[in-house]
């Protein structure tokens, strides 16, 4: 009998330990997986990570890192869908709204980002600058970034900016002072109403609005296969 519950024991401790998760770049407390992720939100539901076009069917997508077509040079997601705690999502459809009576919209390269990849970005391209540092994560892995542009309404065409989306270079600043008279208005006029709304931009990436909650959200690894 005591053999029998020893045996149990060890068994369950080492199925513990191999269903963990552990990371090299962070303590893994400050990470939260589906399970906690589970129970923040049945304490508090603005922790919902919630899919962007279910409450904004006017934003159109166009989610990059589903693809190749980005600095990786492959699928970084396996499903082509945009998510992000459920108070960001409600001040996207303010700026959506706003951008509406201009004959604009918004067109999302990316949003929610599991930490997993961000850890996948760092280690082929360090470069901080562009690329966040796995020792404290990225507010796309807190559901509280979004990564986005302006598009004309009528021809569906994004409007001109100084770069397209990222850009390693200096012209992606979000106050680069030498891009031609049209793009800069477009940039600042995204950045005016992004602002509006309770987001501010990441000043070495015009595409990139953190919202200014983030603190309130834990970084998180869930896949999307799992919302």
């Amino acid at each position: 009998m005591l053999r029998g519950l020893l045996t149990g024991f060890i068994c369950a401790v080492a199925y513990l330990n191999a269903s963990a998760q552990h990371y090299k770049y962070i303590d893994s407390t400050r990470i939260c997986g589906i399970a906690n992720y589970k129970k923040q939100v049945k304490a508090d539901s603005n922790k919902r990570l919630v899919e962007i076009i279910k409450y904004i069917p006017s934003i159109k997508l166009d989610i990059r890192y589903a693809t190749a077509n980005n600095f990786m040079h492959r699928p970084m997601y396996k499903q082509a869908k945009a998510y992000a705690r459920l108070p960001v999502v409600k001040a996207l459809q303010e700026v959506e709204a706003d951008l509406k009576s201009r004959g604009l919209g918004l067109k999302i390269f990316d949003a929610y980002r599991p930490y997993a990849v961000t850890i996948a970005f760092y280690e082929t391209t360090p470069d901080t600058n562009f690329v966040a540092n796995p020792k404290f994560g990225s507010k796309h892995n807190r559901g509280c970034a979004i990564d986005l542009t302006l598009m004309n309404l009528k021809t569906g065409k994004n409007l001109d900016m100084p770069t397209g989306f990222d850009s390693f270079s200096k012209k992606a600043s979000a106050n680069y002072a030498h891009a031609n008279p049209q793009q800069t208005a477009n940039r600042e006029l995204l950045k005016t109403i992004m602002h509006a709304h309770g987001f501010t931009v990441l000043p070495t990436e015009w595409w990139h609005y953190d919202f200014d909650g983030w603190r309130n959200y834990q970084l998180a690894d869930i896949p999307f296969t799992a919302l």
